[in-house]
C-alpha cells in the first residue's frame, strides 16, 4: 500500500506553533494549502534544527547563485505571521525523520516530514522521485525563498518563547526554581 502524503505545493501558510505554557508546550508544523490543512507534531529540538537547516540552506544557494536566486537575505514583513496555530489542532503524526532540499528548477523550498516509525529504517524516497513508494504518513511542502524566511523567523521565535535559562547551569528555570547542579543540589528560585 502507497504511503499517506499530505502534499502543500506553495500553502497559503507553513508555520511552526505551539499549544500550552513554557515547560510543557507541544510543537507543531501546520501548513494550509485552500483545499487542505495538515498539522504534525514534532520535538522543540527538531523545530530549532529544521529553521537553522533551512537558513544555512537559503544562504548557500543564495552564495552559490552569485545572488542571482529568488531569496531574500531577510524575512519580507508582509509574511510575517504571529497569529496562533489554526483551530482544531489535529495532529495527524508524530515527526520522525526530517528531509530538507532545494528545487533548482521552480526555485522552491521541499521540506518532507515523515512519520515516527518502529523501524530504524531509512526514509523512503522523496515523493517527487517515487509518489506511490511504500513508506511512513507524509507532510511534503514546497515553500518559496521569502516563505521560507519567514518560517524561520517565526520557528527561532516560538523555540526562544520557553522557560529561560539558569544562568549558572544554563538549564530551563522553572516558575519555581529548579535544583541547580552548579549550587550542589540547593533549589534556585526564579
Amino acid at each position: 500500500m502507497a504511503r499517506v502524503v499530505h502534499l502543500h505545493d506553495a500553502p497559503e501558510r507553513f508555520v511552526a506553533g505551539t499549544v500550552g505554557q513554557p515547560g510543557q508546550r507541544s510543537f507543531f508544523l501546520q501548513a494550509r494549502s485552500p483545499d487542505l490543512l495538515t498539522t504534525v507534531a514534532l520535538e522543540k529540538e527538531q523545530v530549532t534544527v529544521l529553521a537553522e537547516r533551512v537558513d544555512a540552506m537559503l544562504d548557500e544557494v543564495l552564495r552559490l547563485s552569485g545572488g542571482t536566486a529568488v531569496i531574500p537575505a531577510i524575512a519580507p514583513s508582509e509574511l510575517s505571521d504571529d497569529e496562533p496555530l489554526e483551530q482544531p489542532i489535529v495532529e495527524e503524526f508524530r515527526v520522525g525523520t526530517l528531509r530538507l532540499a532545494w528545487d533548482t528548477e521552480q526555485e522552491r523550498v521541499v521540506i518532507e516530514a515523515y512519520e515516527v516509525t518502529e523501524e530504524e529504517a531509512d526514509p523512503p524516497p522523496p515523493v517527487d522521485e517515487e509518489p506511490e513508494a511504500e513508506g511512513p504518513e507524509t507532510l511534503v511542502v514546497r515553500i518559496t525563498g521569502a516563505q521560507a524566511r519567514a518560517f524561520v523567523q517565526r520557528a527561532l521565535a516560538v523555540v526562544s518563547q520557553g522557560r529561560p535559562p539558569c544562568p549558572f547551569c544554563g538549564n530551563p528555570l522553572d516558575p519555581d526554581g529548579h535544583l541547580c547542579p552548579r549550587l550542589n543540589g540547593y533549589r534556585r528560585s526564579a
